[in-house]
């Protein structure tokens, strides 16, 4: 089971200090782990400072090896990170945009030829179910599919650790269960799956740890139903809320007021 381990972090903006001594739970292999909490939490912060995007002091490991010193071709090799939006003035087909995320890093795609690479990027967006697209330009497609082929650029080059970033926020109802359910099945493939999200109610029903974050700091952690309580809630969010069991036997959030 491979572990990446966040200790003692710190990161932010030039003069905007977001993250100081944050120390996470273990990440591992096999789990879906998911990142929520109100605006301005530090979530996606985090994030982009696991991918490396952000200058940090502290340390990131995966599997003992520590992420930081590492030139970011390597990093490409062990962190993908879909960020919350996705460009839309890029003059690439869908499977162009995969295929050149392949190519962003020479490590991964050294030995492939032109036929590999496009066998691979297609081999993608049919697991995603979008190789319908495939030809399609990414500036004409909707907020939703530009979405779902931004998820196809992420995982093309088969990372260890997948960092996902609101990837529901644009999805209609049928596309979120469909992105929850490609997580997990990322998750079961052995990787680190970590996903921010704001739907409380996705994160009840597909996550294996959930972490609330709030001002940049942990204030809770654990599976899902210990992590997201009434009383955490109205610590972090300032609302009341019940988490009830459904007929299906699933946790479901009901929220009834502000505080």
């Amino acid at each position: 089971m491979a572990t990446l381990r966040i200790d003692n972090l710190h990161t932010g903006y030039p003069g905007k200090p977001i993250i100081s001594g944050l120390t996470l739970p273990p990440l591992v292999s096999g789990e879906v782990t998911i990142l929520t909490g109100p605006n301005a939490a530090g979530k996606s912060t985090l994030l982009r400072a696991i991918a490396g995007l952000l200058r940090t002091k502290g340390s990131i490991t995966y599997e003992g090896q520590d992420l930081g010193p590492l030139s970011p071709q390597k990093r490409a090799g062990v962190v993908s990170f879909m960020p919350q939006s996705v460009p839309t003035d890029i003059n690439l087909s869908v499977i162009e945009a995969v295929i050149s995320a392949l190519k962003a890093s020479p490590l991964d795609a050294a030995g492939d030829g032109n036929e590999q690479l496009h066998n691979r990027a297609i081999a993608v967006l049919e697991r995603i179910g979008i190789s319908h697209l495939a030809l399609e330009p990414l500036n004409q497609l909707s907020g939703g599919q530009r979405q779902m082929a931004s998820l196809a650029r992420s995982v093309v080059r088969e990372p260890k650790v997948l960092l996902l970033d609101e990837p529901t926020s644009a999805l209609d109802l049928k596309h979120q269960l469909k992105v929850m359910r490609l997580a997990r099945s990322f998750a079961a493939d052995g990787r680190i799956v970590v996903m921010v999200l704001h739907d409380l109610n996705l994160a009840l029903k597909w996550a294996d740890q959930v972490i609330v974050m709030d001002k940049g700091t942990i204030a809770s952690h654990g599976r899902p139903t210990t992590a997201i309580t009434p009383d955490i809630i109205a610590q972090v969010y300032g609302v009341a809320i019940r988490v009830e069991i459904c007929s299906l036997g699933l946790p479901n959030l009901i929220v009834d007021r502000e505080l």
